[in-house]
């Protein structure tokens, strides 16, 4: 990469300097400090391409230090562990970070994996570089049990507020471990993705880090949705060479336009990400098309007239959309972001979208927080979020300090991280940073806690307003307040505030009451673990059963135990785990979930030819359970009852497992020829993204496969997912396949499958 920006700068300089540069290039390269191993060249050619005068030999050191430390260690996919603070200092180095940073990168997992102390590492590497280490180490789960999460948040947080470095290290952390999470059980794999897409993406986008952010949540995205990821990519494989073609001809006319006002620019097409369209689709509502084929041009210039001038060449060569311009030149975002964004209709009346910025501003729309290291060459010290103009984190800063829940503190972080702002003014004049939506309650705990409790009206613009009315960008409130003894907030307020502030502090209030609140989210929790059990809720969930296991829990009471459950403090799946021992334990649960309807031999309706024969005899009684539905063609396993015979269950059912522990209860069973013309019925789930015309289009896949469609059961999720439950008799059972098959090929669609029942 170095020698690369190196062979860039020299076609740049003619003449006599050109000789004098090389030599000068070849000068540093003899004067650079050797590693001992070829491993650390890559990154020392990286650290050169930005900070030609870094001192390598305290990167090597580090490095030393670290692979000694780690030595023995490996990741899940074998590596060596050095490898992963390698890998993360090297996506710092790409940021253009220092020194410092990049030996904290180094060392970050040292203090947490291995026995070298933090006073150690200071005493060896500083200060500067042990505090931000302390910041990026998680805490030790066994202290703080569930809230560990959360608590390493909080202490991030707490450390960003002071050392804005941190948060950097710990996002090029998260985006190596993602890059390698194939390695990890499926499920801890769901779990880390949700967790970087709710909390790190959104941090790196405050940060203004967007290269991060993009990579970060289309990572997240393929592991938590890998079927509509997938369909997402192919549906933009179709589409692209067509887009590409329309791009190229409109930048071409864009240039031309540019030239004839002789100004100097850079064009190109805006790349999209998957999870930005799959985004858009779900939050939006818009279908694939209206999305993909939306043209973006992206126009980057040397200063910011020359911005204000391009977007007045695109307004004048296309009709430009009302509403559709802004200024974040004038006003940049909380993030420091800058850019002019516009919307114009083209030739053929399609919307193209522009976003105008100058070379600089471009770098800090990519890079963010990290282009004060990357482009400053003599910045070598740390800053905090407010010197790099990043007010929100160091508001979360001080929610760190005044919340001590932690569960209520990650809730507020969550809202906080992914809201966006306007600003209003105070009647002196002072400017306030507010979530888009707020209300005149919202302002008033912004100002003061005591002056949100005594609010009793506002006036925005000089005219009297209701509290609940939103605020908008460039407001003057002003708070009236109560000075009677006793004044406090009202419960109606949490129905429309929005900040996080203004909530907690509501709630703080009213904590007294929140026991009403814990009960019902108890019943609401017992009630869902109970359902996903698969066990008889209505028999389990009397009170007499209730009241014994909140006995033998230690609560007085049924009240109680649901508080309890609501508030945490106890698991609901531990009540439902002694629901059923006290309902007979394991195998009566079983029993009750696999009860069915008799199989009655030669007595089946004509429209299911299926017979069970219980190891080679059709005489004995058999019934189908309920949790699989077994149907001809399907391997399956008896299970003796204790009332009703014999139980069928396909034998990849999830009960099983459960059942095999018994054995001696295990019979052989088989499926009897059934007659030429019989037929079963079957259902299948039809799962995709949700557009215009997808059940007609899936009604037409199935009815072409000459299938009687007996039921059908379509829902949308507020994701905009498509979910559709077709039932339908089939003359034989070995078609299905091919049926699914046909199904998948329509548009949209990413899984088909047959479900119980």
């Amino acid at each position: 990469m170095a020698d690369e920006a190196l062979t860039g700068a020299s076609r740049l300089v003619t003449g006599p300097e050109q000789p004098r540069l090389r030599m000068r290039h070849r000068l540093a390269r003899l004067g650079a400090v050797q590693s001992k191993s070829a491993v650390l060249d890559p990154l020392f050619r990286i650290i050169r391409a930005s900070h030609p005068k870094a001192d390598l030999a305290v990167i090597e050191r580090a490095y030393r230090t670290a692979e000694h430390h780690h030595q023995g260690q490996t990741r899940k996919s074998g590596d060596p562990y050095i490898t992963h603070p390698l890998a993360v200092a090297t996506i710092l180095a790409e940021l253009g970070m220092t020194e410092p940073v990049l030996v904290a990168a180094l060392l970050h997992d040292t203090v947490e994996d291995t026995p070298y102390s933090l006073d150690q590492l200071r005493s060896d590497f500083g200060e500067e570089v042990a505090r931000m280490v302390d910041g990026v180490t998680k805490l030790d789960k066994l202290e703080y049990g569930e809230t560990a999460k959360a608590e390493t948040i909080r202490k991030m947080i707490m450390a960003t507020s002071e050392e804005v470095r941190v948060l950097v290290i710990k996002l090029a952390d998260r985006l190596h471990n993602m890059r390698t999470l194939g390695y990890l059980r499926p499920d801890k794999r769901v779990r880390i993705a949700t967790e970087t897409l709710n909390i790190f993406a959104p941090l790196a986008h405050r940060l203004g880090m967007n290269t991060i952010k993009w990579e970060l949540e289309d990572l997240s995205f393929a592991t938590i949705e890998p079927k509509v990821y997938a369909e997402i990519v192919d549906m933009v494989a179709q589409s692209a060479p067509g887009r590409e073609r329309y791009l190229r001809e409109l930048i071409a006319e864009f240039q031309a336009k540019l030239a004839e006002s002789k100004i100097q620019a850079t064009v190109y097409g805006r790349p999209k990400h998957y999870y930005s369209i799959y985004q858009k689709m779900m939050v939006r509502g818009r279908d694939f098309r209206d999305i993909y084929d939306l043209i973006g041009l992206r126009v980057l210039v040397n200063d910011i007239k020359d911005c204000y001038a391009v977007l007045g060449v695109a307004h004048a060569g296309w009709k430009p959309i009302p509403g559709r311009f802004k200024d974040y030149i004038a006003g940049p975002k909380f993030n420091m972001y800058q850019s002019l964004h516009t919307t114009v209709l083209g030739a053929n009346n399609e919307p193209i979208e522009f976003q105008i910025r100058t070379h600089e501003m471009h770098r800090r729309a990519e890079y963010g927080v990290a282009a004060h290291w990357k482009y400053k060459q003599d910045l070598r010290e740390g800053v905090t979020p407010e010197e790099a103009g990043l007010r929100a984190m160091h508001q979360l800063g001080v929610m760190s300090k005044e919340t001590e829940d932690p569960s209520e503190f990650l809730d507020s972080v969550l809202f906080e991280i992914n809201s966006d702002e306007i600003y209003v003014f105070t009647p002196k004049g002072e400017v306030m940073a507010l979530p888009v939506g707020a209300t005149p309650v919202d302002f008033a705990f912004a100002v003061h806690t005591e002056v949100g409790y005594r609010t009793i009206g506002a006036r925005v613009n000089g005219r009297l307003v209701a509290l609940s009315t939103p605020l908008q960008q460039g407001d003057k409130v002003e708070v009236l307040t109560s000075k009677a003894e006793g004044a406090g907030p009202s419960r109606d307020w949490l129905g429309f505030v929005v900040s996080s502030r203004a909530r907690q502090k509501i709630r703080q209030h009213f904590s007294r009451e929140r026991r009403d609140e814990a009960m019902e989210q108890g019943k609401e929790t017992l009630a869902r673990d109970l359902r996903r059990a698969g066990v008889p809720m209505q028999r389990l969930l009397t009170l007499e059963n209730l009241t014994a296991v909140a006995n033998e829990l230690g609560y007085k009471d049924v009240p109680n135990l649901y508080v309890a459950i609501g508030e945490a403090h106890l698991g609901a799946q531990s009540v439902v785990e002694k629901l059923v021992q006290l309902h007979g334990g394991e195998e009566e649960t079983v029993d009750t979930v696999t009860e069915d309807v008799v199989v009655r031999q030669r007595r089946r309706p004509v429209s299911d030819g299926a017979q069970i024969l219980v190891d080679g005899d059709d005489s004995v009684v058999a019934k189908f359970a309920k949790c699989c539905y077994p149907l001809p063609g399907d391997e399956i396993i008896g299970f003796v009852t204790k009332t009703d015979g014999v139980s069928v269950h396909r034998a990849d059912c999830s009960n099983v497992p459960a059942l095999k522990k018994e054995p001696e209860r295990i019979v052989p069973v088989s499926w009897a020829d059934g007659e030429a013309s019989a037929t079963f019925v079957v259902t299948i789930q039809i799962e995709g993204l949700d557009r215009a015309r997808l059940l007609s289009d899936v009604s037409s896949a199935l009815s072409e496969q000459h299938l009687d469609i007996l039921s059908v059961n379509i829902s949308t999720n507020k994701h905009r997912q498509f979910t559709g439950k077709f039932t339908f008799e089939s003359a034989d059972p070995t078609h299905l396949q091919h049926v699914m098959n046909q199904v998948r090929r329509v548009p949209g669609v990413y899984d088909v499958f047959r479900i119980s029942g």
